[in-house]
């Protein structure tokens, strides 16, 4: 099936003339389809509602001119070529619809040649802006990379799988473990493709109650049902042009999934209480953390609709299977907190960032990202350390958010003399700012006793030291 591009429209009151434009250009570009308009408002309604990547009008017309028509196309639709149509053929005017933002102009009566070269050259341009637009966007606000942390092989292989697949259109299914990013890697696909210049659109299947989802989805007419007051734009058409996700998809309901398939595979949805199907242009993402199979084999979740979604598949990583990246990750998240809080620095020390590493972060990413805050919150000084991290673990854990299972006395005793001692050493070094000599005179212990503790715990005292300002 031949995958339709945005619109071409022709604008023009003879409706004969128009007609036969239509088809010359229809037939010259078959994967464009072509839409005629017979007056300037019209025509303007129609490329804000719907994408379009052309537009050939002519200059003379009754109500809204064509001179007006372009102004008012450019402003809106900057990156999008227009073409004028004069039956007069004079040098001033095909200059001042130049000047105005026209592209190129052609003369009454076409010529078929002339014509399949300027839609073809201005249908290349609309396609420059707007990649030019998009890489502009990318650079100006953030590299779509930024929020896909981690260089360890695996993660390497996802983004290029992830570049892959955003340069096509068909369906993707995303799957992970909660926490593990999903969205971030719809969102980042969505930024690399095609369809980045609309906006992105999301919706949880599993959060939104189920007698509302198939409104939020599909729209609905004023009327159709008790409380239906007025008409409203489902999330198709929101997205019309752009990109969907479906986030746990695995959650939707089992009566709205028939009507989600005939979408996907009509291109057309029909609103609660419409008579008539409407054309769209979607891409469609999903995103789970089930066992979709597991899902099928029960019975909640349609065979022929997973095929449909899983054209193409993405697999997130835990966590636990790439611990390489924890210290970047970590890293990152301490600097963007930081920022969030509008406070000072703080880093880890490399024996925190080791520790943090040998976890197992059953909450993967998200779980890493809300200790992480907890620590800059929490931790005073300019250094968090391993000693800092533990006992913010044991609060965790204490609190009733962790995972072991009870220790045994002997167990929990050493426990809890080695996060003294810990935090003991840290703080003493942080009053003698990593003097080990005047530590031991503090503390009443002798220098080579800190020295064979601080090697034990993996500290570096010069970590301690204040730097000048």
């Amino acid at each position: 099936m031949t995958q339709l591009c945005d619109a071409i429209l022709v604008v023009d009151d003879e409706s004969d003339f128009a007609r036969g434009l239509a088809r010359l250009i229809q037939k010259g570009f078959p994967s464009h389809p072509v839409v005629v308009k017979a007056e300037g408002q019209a025509a303007l309604n129609f490329i804000q509602e719907r994408p379009c990547a052309l537009m050939i009008t002519d200059l003379r017309m009754p109500g809204m001119d064509g001179f007006t028509l372009l102004t008012q196309t450019h402003a809106i639709k900057p990156s999008m070529s227009v073409i004028v149509l004069t039956g007069f053929g004079t040098i001033e005017t095909a200059v001042a619809a130049l000047k105005a933002g026209a592209y190129d102009f052609l003369t009454k009566p076409i010529d078929q040649d002339c014509l399949y070269r300027v839609v073809s050259r201005g249908l290349e341009r609309t396609a420059l802006l707007r990649e030019n637009k998009r890489l502009r966007y990318m650079v100006a606000t953030c590299n779509p990379w930024q929020t896909i942390i981690g260089d360890s092989p695996t993660m390497r292989r996802l983004r290029e799988e992830i570049e892959a697949v955003a340069a096509t259109d068909y369906s993707v299914l995303i799957q992970g473990e909660s926490g593990s990013g999903k969205e971030i890697v719809a969102r980042t696909i969505h930024h690399l493709s095609r369809r980045s210049e609309r906006p992105f659109v999301s919706v949880n299947c599993s959060a939104i109650p189920e007698q509302i989802l198939e409104s939020e989805l599909f729209g609905h007419l004023k009327g159709a049902f008790t409380g239906a007051e007025k008409t409203r734009q489902g999330l198709f058409m929101e997205a019309d042009g752009s990109t969907l996700l479906l986030d746990e998809i695995g959650d939707m309901p089992l009566h709205l999934q028939p009507k989600l398939l005939r979408a996907l595979q009509e291109r057309e949805i029909r609103p609660i209480g419409g008579s008539q199907n409407i054309p769209i242009d979607v891409r469609i993402l999903a995103s789970t953390n089930q066992r979709m199979e597991s899902r099928i084999n029960s019975g909640y979740f349609r065979e022929d609709l997973y095929y449909r979604l899983n054209v193409l598949s993405i697999r997130l990583p835990a966590l636990r299977e790439r611990p390489q990246d924890v210290p970047l990750l970590a890293t990152h998240f301490l600097h963007q907190t930081c920022r969030e809080l509008d406070a000072g620095e703080k880093e880890l020390t490399q024996d925190a960032l080791h520790y943090l590493s040998t976890c197992t972060w059953p909450g993967n990413v998200r779980e890493l990202l809300n200790f992480i805050r907890r620590l800059a919150v929490f931790c005073r000084g300019s250094l968090i350390t391993q000693a800092q991290v533990r006992l913010m673990e044991a609060s965790a854990q204490g609190s009733g958010t962790g995972h072991s299972a009870l220790e045994t006395y002997k167990e929990a005793k050493e426990r809890f003399m080695e996060d003294f001692t810990r935090s003991y050493i840290h703080r003493l070094l942080e009053e003698t700012t990593g003097n080990i000599s005047l530590a031991a005179r503090m503390s009443g212990l002798e220098r080579v006793s800190i020295q064979k503790i601080v090697r034990r715990l993996g500290i570096v005292a010069e970590e301690f030291r204040r730097k000048p300002d």
